[in-house]
């Protein structure tokens, strides 16, 4: 059980939590959660002689039997009363009179506080601005767009990681002549569940071209639980940046919770009405779960179709015109990916593209 008496911290940089209880059994407990959310706190019976850990620590966690002995100390954001008596209605009356947070119950609250944990042992800022990119049709190039866009928001600086949603792709890996590049690949993550560290996701997944890459390896494994799809994108957006997702045509358990880790969906469609027939039921599944859905169209076009009809055929705002570019539609393993030399106009459009989208997310991350 947890509960809430006033208001939560502000994110900040990492830091060890500061654990205040002489209850040996209560402290075994709070030591192992902080081992489970990789943090090594700082242990005192009452308030550190000091003050500094009292007053600089981003997470106090209380023990109920020490209640008392802080009740003089100054008051701080970021405190949790930590108890274990379910019944004990005095808890909050104790949680008023240190200024606690947040009152919260073992063993029921444990998954509650290793969350909590882990976030100020990692530093938890703005996340990161989460791009999906899907085709309307078969082959209308969105994987050469998401490549472009993740490669084009690592050139400007940004913390940027590609992830291939699509187990059937080929691996986007490939696509940027990385397939042979040292680092996890999707299947590893396949028992995950919880959450996972977005420092150590991070680190483990293959580097190219400045930006990390989450793709799949060419084993046998073409799908892995919608429950390690949701901890290992919710770990990717914790650590801010972009993050581009490369999502397939359809749609399963995994696909559905890559969409709603999703802040928009573009959707490639190239200018013939076929394709904008069949973009049409793409986006209304889409839709379903993404709240920003944009259209990004594909020449050459149609007669009678240029980018603002399309878009109002498809009832979605447009994002923009994807320029013609052959050769980047069929990459060789070893060549320069999409994007890569910030040139061109399929650079351009993603430039621009960022431009707009940061600045609408509240700046650059």
């Amino acid at each position: 059980m947890t509960g809430t008496v006033t208001h939560d911290p502000p994110p900040g940089a990492p830091g060890r939590p500061l654990i205040v209880t002489e209850d040996a059994e209560l402290l075994d407990d709070l030591l192992r959660l902080c081992a489970a959310a990789g943090a090594t706190p700082e242990v005192h019976h009452g308030v550190p002689d000091h003050g500094d850990g009292w007053e600089t620590a981003p997470l106090v966690l209380v023990g109920d039997d020490a209640a008392r002995r802080v009740g003089g100390a100054a008051r701080r954001r970021g405190v949790v009363l930590v108890g274990r008596d379910q019944d004990d209605s005095g808890v909050w009356k104790r949680a008023v009179q240190i200024g606690a947070d947040h009152v919260l119950m073992l063993p029921d609250g444990e998954q509650w506080l290793v969350d909590r944990i882990a976030d100020v042992a990692e530093g938890v800022g703005r996340p990161a601005l989460t791009v999906g990119v899907i085709g309307g049709r078969g082959g209308a190039g969105a994987s050469t767009l998401a490549c472009a866009l993740a490669v084009t928001s690592a050139r400007e600086g940004l913390r940027t990681l590609l992830v291939d949603a699509d187990p059937l792709g080929g691996g986007l890996d490939v696509l940027l002549g990385g397939e042979s590049a040292e680092g996890l690949r999707w299947p590893a993550f396949a028992a995950s569940r919880g959450r996972v560290g977005g420092g150590a996701l991070e680190e483990s997944l293959p580097e190219l071209h400045a930006l990390r890459v989450l793709s799949w390896d060419r084993g046998d494994c073409v799908a892995v639980p919608h429950q390690a799809v949701r901890a290992v994108l919710a770990a990717a957006r914790r650590r801010g940046g972009t993050v581009v997702v490369d999502l397939p045509r359809r749609l399963d358990d995994g696909v559905a919770e890559a969409l709603a880790q999703l802040d928009l969906a573009l959707l490639v469609v190239p200018a013939d009405l076929r394709a904008v027939a069949a973009a049409g039921r793409v986006a209304s599944a889409v839709g379903m779960v993404v709240r920003d859905v944009r259209v990004a169209v594909r020449g050459p076009y149609a007669p009678g179709l240029d980018g603002r009809e399309v878009a109002r055929l498809l009832g979605l705002p447009l994002a923009g015109e994807v320029p013609v570019e052959p050769a980047l539609l069929r990459p060789q393993s070893g060549a320069k990916p999409p994007g890569a030399t910030g040139r061109g106009p399929l650079a351009r459009f993603c430039t621009a593209f960022w431009e707009r989208a940061l600045v609408e997310a509240g700046g650059a991350r």
